[in-house]
């Protein structure tokens, strides 16, 4: 079956990057939604780990038609690339009046890739209000090399984001981005479907580039967030740059000098 996409252009490329992870709001059906909740208490059934998407969810099934729509087949494609494998997913449940928030955490251990990245899927079936709770967000974190719950003795950061929104929305989030699931204090449970993903080819240029060169990609590359300190955002910078390089397949773009001059080894290559 072919899937009509609507792939991201560089410059919500870049925001991810800058961000590490993009928010579409009510992007699912109303008529879908409607069905969700049955199909979530229901269960999905688990699957092997790096099992191929369309065997984890064959056409018919509520998540092969969650991930068949246009603007989330285009945004996931544009990031992880077509025919990505499942990691795990899981339907997640948070009962009225209950449950404790989440340490903030980054879904993996220590990871080094410079080249690569995992993305997972968020689905809110239901609008998600502030007394839900919802999930909160570290913008700009997802670069910051961390173990899992390494940060969670930290119980507030500035600029944080917790996450309300109408139903249908989906958030598609770098895999290292710090976050946690709020307590709900609402008298209504709270749902949420996630899905992570394991790319199988190079993520290189895999959206629409024709805009590649608009000034817009750097300003949304040179974005600071509250929680940064001076020498944190020349980091975060630094970082963003090298993904941005590995993405593009542009060894020689640059913000401000900052990787440049990090990278310059002149020795490298000479018979000296």
């Amino acid at each position: 079956m072919t899937i009509s996409t609507e792939p991201l252009s560089s410059v919500q490329l870049a925001r991810f990057v800058a961000h590490g992870y993009l928010r579409m709001d009510a992007v699912v059906p109303q008529e879908m939604n409607d069905r969700a909740i049955e199909v979530l208490d229901a269960g999905i059934p688990a699957v092997p780990h790096g099992t191929p998407v369309d065997k984890a969810f064959p056409e018919g099934s509520f998540a092969h038609e969650l991930l068949g729509l246009p603007a989330v087949a285009g945004a996931l494609t544009s990031l992880v690339g077509p025919g990505p494998t499942v990691d795990h997913h899981a339907v997640h449940i948070r009962e009225p009046q209950g449950g404790n928030a989440q340490p903030l955490h980054g879904d993996a251990i220590i990871d080094v890739r410079p080249d690569a990245f995992d993305i997972q899927l968020m689905y809110y079936p239901h609008e998600v209000t502030a007394d839900m709770g919802g999930t909160l967000i570290v913008p700009g974190s997802h670069l910051r090399r961390t173990n899992e719950s390494d940060t969670g003795r930290y119980q507030n950061l500035r600029g944080q984001a917790r996450l309300t929104c109408p139903a249908g929305t989906v958030v598609l989030l770098h895999h290292g981005i710090w976050h946690g699931g709020r307590r709900n204090d609402a008298s209504v449970p709270r749902y949420m479907f996630k899905i992570r993903f394991n790319p199988t080819v190079p993520q290189v240029r895999l959206w629409d580039t024709s805009d590649l060169t608009d000034p817009a990609v750097a300003d949304e590359l040179r974005t600071q967030f509250p929680w940064y300190e001076p020498a944190t955002g020349r980091l975060e910078i630094y970082n963003r740059v090298a993904l941005w390089r590995a993405l593009t397949g542009d060894p020689s773009f640059d913000l401000d000098h900052w990787t440049t001059r990090v990278t310059n080894r002149p020795a490298i290559g000479s018979n000296a």
